[in-house]
């Protein structure tokens, strides 16, 4: 495939910095022998506790390190909120914006989300721009006009140049947390259309170049299958990363696509 995959554990409120260190010790033992860790692009999303020991053993272990989330000022008085900035700072390459759980439990608005992708754009990282329907948008056929809008309303305040300064993530609702996966088919057919939207925000070389993940009860079951999928540039994983052995094996599903 001509885009490097790229694979993002998020732990969510998971893992103390000993049960981080675990994971690393052992992702170490691992991937000590594949042959792919340049080719496959590996992050992983820490409570943000354990981003300290994350950037050190990440640095040897090959893995990128994500911010969960962030604030959209640069500072200011908000108490128990951390800013872009602070997240560079502690060595985050990336962060997550607009996941589904901040926007149904934290009330998070496509305004706010376009800010916090601002804000991590001047903070000089890359944003993981989350999208996805709900089931009951999907059964009334308007999964295209939802993820459109959310994308759209996402980099309405940012200018992009590079398909490396972003990342797309659809994450379809009904199927994250639940069991549930979307057939590779619907996932094929949602991501080539983000990919198009991209195209007509930025251009056609930017869409081309940038990387949509899939996220939405990914598994190792699931993972080989949905790899394939030409627009499937990789996953966002979140309770099936909590295991490194289990997040191994999901990443070994992009190992045949990535060649010798």
């Amino acid at each position: 495939m001509t885009r490097r995959p790229l694979i993002v554990a998020n732990w969510k409120m998971h893992h103390t910095r000993t049960a981080a260190e675990d994971w690393c010790s052992k992702w170490h033992e691992l991937r000590e022998d594949e042959p792919w860790p340049e080719r496959i692009e590996i992050g992983v999303a820490p409570a943000f506790t354990a981003l300290k020991t994350l950037r050190a053993r990440g640095r040897s272990l090959t893995l990128a390190l994500v911010g969960q989330n962030c604030h959209q000022e640069p500072f200011g008085p908000f108490t128990g909120e951390v800013s872009a900035g602070m997240l560079e700072d502690a060595g985050c390459a990336m962060v997550i914006v607009g996941h589904i759980e901040r926007r149904q439990h934290y009330g998070e608005t496509d305004r706010l989300i376009a800010q916090k992708v601002k804000a991590v754009r001047e903070a000089g990282m890359v944003p993981i721009v989350c999208v996805g329907e709900s089931e009951n948008q999907r059964e009334s056929g308007r999964t295209e006009p939802i993820i459109e809008s959310q994308l759209r309303h996402a980099l309405s305040l940012v200018s992009l140049a590079r398909g490396a300064e972003i990342v797309v993530a659809y994450e379809p609702v009904w199927a994250i947390g639940t069991g549930r996966v979307a057939q590779p088919e619907q996932a094929e057919a949602a991501q080539a259309f983000l990919r198009g939207i991209l195209a007509s925000i930025t251009n056609r070389d930017v869409a081309g170049d940038a990387r949509i993940l899939y996220g939405g009860s990914v598994n190792p079951d699931n993972a080989s299958v949905l790899a394939e999928q030409p627009h499937v540039d990789g996953f966002l994983v979140g309770g099936a990363s909590l295991d490194a052995g289990t997040f191994h094996r999901i990443v070994k599903a992009f190992a045949p696509l990535v060649g010798d």
